[in-house]
């Protein structure tokens, strides 16, 4: 009785150790950047963007050894929205933040780890109110879209790995509460990404 009891716990402590071993959860810290295209409206409101720069942390979670689910936050120091509501011009200096989640499906080769992710997310614009911004009546706008994206992991140890990786954003294309900047399209905001994972 006393051996079937202390194989018991030696199987139960093996099971512990292995499962201790085992990386299913991982945070990410990248830099990132926001390229929003030229849109135009079927009327007279054309909007065009400089790049903005910023900073995207990720938490993965595996549910598998090639799935996972993901939250990400991410936030942009400033970029400058361009509206040419004929005949006048109007700038918005921005910064924008990003919440949002995804379903990440990973494939191994040896230290090359691709993925492929997509899932909802809220993108929030806050306008700048400074002499950058030609329009005072500007107001924070929260817009509902999805992220979806591929990359690839480099593994550099069992706890590090290098992800480079092209996200993109679908949303509206914001009015900051403004309706004469009302164009009705949607964005595909290119938001390519490059950053350091830590598995544990």
């Amino acid at each position: 009785m006393k051996k079937i009891a202390f194989l018991a716990c030696m199987l139960a402590a093996g099971i512990a150790v292995g499962r201790a071993q085992e990386s299913r959860q991982d945070v990410s810290l990248s830099v990132t950047a926001l390229i929003e295209p030229f849109m135009a409206s079927s009327t007279n409101v054309q909007v065009n963007s400089t790049p903005a720069y910023g900073a995207l942390a990720s938490y993965r979670f595996m549910l598998t050894p090639s799935s996972a689910l993901e939250a990400n936050y991410g936030i942009t120091y400033k970029n400058s929205i361009g509206y040419y509501v004929s005949p006048y011009h109007y700038k918005v200096l921005t910064r924008t933040e990003e919440i949002s989640g995804a379903y990440v499906r990973s494939f191994v080769f040896k230290n090359f780890n691709p993925f492929v992710e997509a899932g909802p997310g809220a993108f929030i614009f806050l306008p700048i109110r400074n002499s950058g911004t030609t329009t005072m009546d500007t107001k924070q706008q929260t817009e509902i879209g999805f992220v979806y994206g591929g990359g690839v992991a480099y593994e550099i140890s069992p706890s590090f790995d290098i992800r480079a990786e092209y996200r993109g954003w679908v949303t509206k294309v914001p009015t900051f509460g403004d309706s004469q900047f009302t164009t009705s399209r949607w964005y595909n905001i290119y938001n390519p990404v490059l950053g350091v994972a830590y598995h544990f």
